[in-house]
């Protein structure tokens, strides 16, 4: 009997901008990136979320000018294509099958370059058409969302959802660039740039005490969205992402720790209970909550550590419970949790603000009585810094 055994490896870079106005002709941030594919004309096509579009409807004449004034690097193939925005296109076959024909109708090739403009669910699905047409073209990843331009948009992941789970059908494939133009967040709705800030508070819980206590302490210019402080939660947030993602060790995970996903077994389900109505970031601000309140019940935190994680949420206008909580299977939550991260348990829990450990067992019943202790609390209080909690031994830790 003979055995070979193939081995390599294989390097991956990309740029994750930063700016306003990528699309004024002047701006060269969008020629750069094409630069990096070569000196030549480049083709590109589009797909921007239709809700992008509404609010700003004169964006594919933009991207029409900007391709004119750099002919000689960016051809548009076709016409903007639009992409209902929203998880609804992770749900439908048939927006995966646009994509696929648009590629075919305007001869892309792995070459070629895919722009996906919008929130993170179109990212997600034009990802994964991107990855799967001709085994992979180049995406070019333009978030339009807080939740996007500090988290989903810089990773490897493009999904969508399949037999009534969230991103059952994917691949990890890295884009080519990324653009954050911050522009894109002056559109958005109170709660869609309050959502994007519950990925930071999660970074900060499980990598950068610093960070954390610079999100404590400009909590309210935050939740009024002041632009400076928004921007640099941005874009602190992402850094911090792409260096777990660049140092971790397991970039496509192929292990089962995933500390990016804190709070996230409890969110999904949430998601899928309530079919989308709760946003990803308010569910993951309830599963912090959850895990952050776990993790202190299972003496790995202090109460006044819980006091300012709870404070936080509530102070940027995040909810700590949802009705659909007390409906919660935690079994069959964690459950299935295990078999997306691939068969074994590994579920990230606090061991201080800014540090964490990875357990492999998950007691249901103390779950089960943190999820009643939320319940008792309306969403809109906290634990304050000026109030003072019974040891949770002898009673109810708010």
């Amino acid at each position: 009997m003979q055995t070979l055994e193939q081995q390599f490896s294989i390097h991956f870079s990309f740029p994750v901008i930063f700016d306003r106005d990528i699309f004024q002709p002047e701006n060269q941030q969008f020629a750069s990136v094409l630069l990096r594919g070569g000196q030549k004309c480049h083709r590109v096509l589009c797909f921007i979320d239709s809700g992008v579009l509404r609010a700003h409807p004169s964006l594919p004449q933009q991207i029409g000018h900007y391709a004119e004034a750099h002919s000689a690097l960016m051809q548009l193939c076709g016409p903007v294509e639009t992409i209902q925005g929203g998880e609804s296109c992770k749900n439908e076959p048939a927006v995966i099958d646009k994509i696929m024909r648009c590629v075919q109708k305007y001869h892309m090739c792995r070459h070629s370059f895919i722009l996906a403009i919008g929130g993170g669910a179109v990212l997600d699905a034009v990802g994964y058409g991107a990855a799967i047409a001709h085994r992979g073209l180049r995406l070019l990843r333009m978030p339009t969302t807080v939740l996007g331009q500090n988290d989903a948009g810089v990773g490897v992941k493009n999904g969508v959802n399949g037999l009534g789970r969230k991103n059952f059908i994917g691949t990890f494939a890295p884009p080519f660039a990324v653009i954050n133009d911050f522009g894109f967040l002056d559109s958005l709705s109170p709660r869609e740039l309050r959502a994007g800030m519950a990925e930071a508070v999660k970074v900060a819980l499980i990598k950068d005490r610093a960070f954390f206590s610079s999100l404590f302490e400009q909590r309210f210019d935050l939740a009024s969205f002041a632009r400076g402080p928004m921007e640099e939660m941005i874009y602190r947030c992402a850094a911090l992402h792409m260096q777990h993602i660049g140092t971790g060790g397991d970039p496509f995970e192929l292990g089962s720790a995933r500390p990016l996903d804190f709070g996230h077994w409890s969110a999904h389900t949430l998601e899928e209970m309530t079919s989308g109505l709760v946003h990803h970031g308010e569910a993951v601000a309830i599963g912090l909550a959850l895990d952050s309140l776990y993790s202190c019940y299972s003496g790995m935190i202090e109460e006044d550590e819980l006091r300012r994680i709870f404070t936080l949420i509530v102070d940027l206008g995040l909810p700590l419970y949802h009705p659909a909580l007390a409906e919660l299977d935690v079994e069959g939550a964690l459950d299935s949790f295990r078999e997306h991260l691939g068969g074994k348990m590994a579920i990230t829990l606090l061991t201080g603000i800014g540090s964490k450990k990875e357990v492999d067992r998950i007691d249901a019943v103390l779950m089960g009585r943190c999820i009643d202790e939320l319940m008792a609390q309306d969403s809109s209080k906290g634990m304050r810094d000026d109030q003072t909690a019974p040891h949770p031994v002898h009673g109810q830790i708010f």
